[in-house]
């Protein structure tokens, strides 16, 4: 069977993930048979999301009817339901629901009803809390599927600490990020000297390893030292995948969805207050679309400034407001940083002025013309390939450009 859980936090505290992990422990102590336990990011730009929009799915063997009654119970007893926007969903089902709501639900936006219908197909035993948003998230926990996957390990705290400041000792973080790179990433942000794997929020979560596998999450975690965990649990996880992204054409993309774009530079990027730049490119009927790096993508600001009019590239992030809100982007094709100026008089060596327009040039001390001007090209600053934002700046569902060397 598929147990599927969403919507059990809130912004001051609690952690679906952990409420997953306690249900482990009670589902075999109870006599059930896990056989996954898994971690869905769903879109990332959910309007009521908690933070990265995590719903999870434990697969398991047994009696749903036994996993159910503890499910809910631990949902009653964990879930922040004091918060207005916390609206739980539970969904025990003995067969996968139809794997395109996952689908929409990572890329593009579900109702409730739609969720309730597709569990009233598949006979489920469900309950949504409150308004019951969370079914969304639950139903497409249980129906998802994971053509490309990662794991990640999260450890979590000893509840009589929750709350308080978190005791992780940073050196072994980047010891850790060092010792396993690329086969684990974003534990930390080197080049920004920043650890990127242990929230400041008030949950139990006390830090997450990400990587490719099982075993290379476990050997990261075995160089960290930190404050005693209360329990420990792996997650197969869509995170690092870009399996929100679809291809996208300037001029019809929709608010609130993640795309690939091909454009072309229309000008130069320009950086306003805060530090955000915005750079404008250009479809292939004339189309304009604005794109921005924000502040906190720190120096893959500088590669969007180092563009120029001409550069063809392939846009890649989440659609709000008008803007694409860049996430990593691909230079396909770069144009001659050229500047074009009068040239040097050949008898006085004074620099010539225009003559006018299609005239060419004349040197005002002695008259001499010429009709070319002088070409100077500066070498580009970046090449053609890939560049994306820095660790602290990635969302979940992005994919590092290390787990494949830059195919999207």
């Amino acid at each position: 069977m598929f147990i599927g859980i969403d919507d059990t936090d809130s912004p001051a505290g609690m952690c679906t993930t952990y409420l997953g992990a306690v249900l482990v422990r009670r589902l075999k102590s109870a006599g059930l048979t896990i056989r996954e336990t898994r971690l869905v990011r769903l879109n990332p730009n959910a309007p009521f999301k908690t933070r990265g929009n995590a719903a999870i799915c434990i697969e398991a063997s047994g009696r749903p009817e036994t996993a159910f009654s503890i499910a809910a119970a631990l949902i009653d007893d964990l879930a922040d339901l004091s918060c207005e926007n916390t609206n739980p969903g539970l969904v025990v089902t003995e067969e996968r629901p139809d794997p395109a709501f996952y689908w929409k639900a990572v890329r593009d936006f579900c109702t409730i009803e739609e969720a309730k219908e597709i569990l009233e197909e598949n006979c489920a035993l469900y309950r949504g809390w409150k308004n019951g948003r969370g079914l969304i998230g639950a139903t497409a926990a249980a129906a998802s599927v994971l053509p490309d996957l990662t794991s990640e390990l999260l450890a979590y705290r000893r509840r009589e600490v929750w709350g308080t400041p978190r005791s992780v000792e940073k050196a072994s973080i980047f010891a850790a990020e060092a010792a396993t790179y690329p086969h684990t990433w974003d534990s930390a942000d080197p080049q920004n000297s920043v650890v990127v794997c242990v929230p400041h929020t008030p949950d139990p979560v006390l830090f997450g390893i990400r990587g490719e596998s099982e075993a290379w999450v476990r050997e990261a975690r075995a160089l960290v030292r930190a404050e005693e965990s209360e329990i420990e649990q792996i997650w197969v996880t869509n995170q690092g995948t870009d399996a929100h992204l679809v291809d996208g054409t300037i001029g019809r993309l929709l608010e609130g969805r993640s795309y690939r774009v091909q454009g072309t530079v229309a000008e130069r990027a320009t950086t306003g207050a805060g530090g955000h730049v915005s750079l404008t490119i250009l479809g292939t009927d004339g189309e304009r679309l604005r794109c921005m790096a924000y502040e906190p993508t720190k120096g893959f600001r500088e590669i969007v400034r180092a563009l120029l009019p001409g550069d063809g590239i392939l846009a890649v992030g989440s659609y709000k407001n008008e803007s694409l809100n860049l996430e990593k982007l691909r230079a396909d094709r770069l144009v001659a940083d050229r500047l074009l100026r009068p040239p040097l008089c050949p008898d006085c060596g004074r620099r010539m002025t225009s003559a006018g327009r299609d005239k060419g040039y004349k040197c005002r001390e002695c008259g001499r013309r010429a009709g070319d001007p002088e070409i100077i090209t500066t070498p580009r600053a970046i090449r053609t390939g890939w560049y994306e934002v820095p660790p602290t700046a990635r969302r979940h569902l992005s994919k590092p450009l290390v787990r494949d060397q830059g195919e999207a």
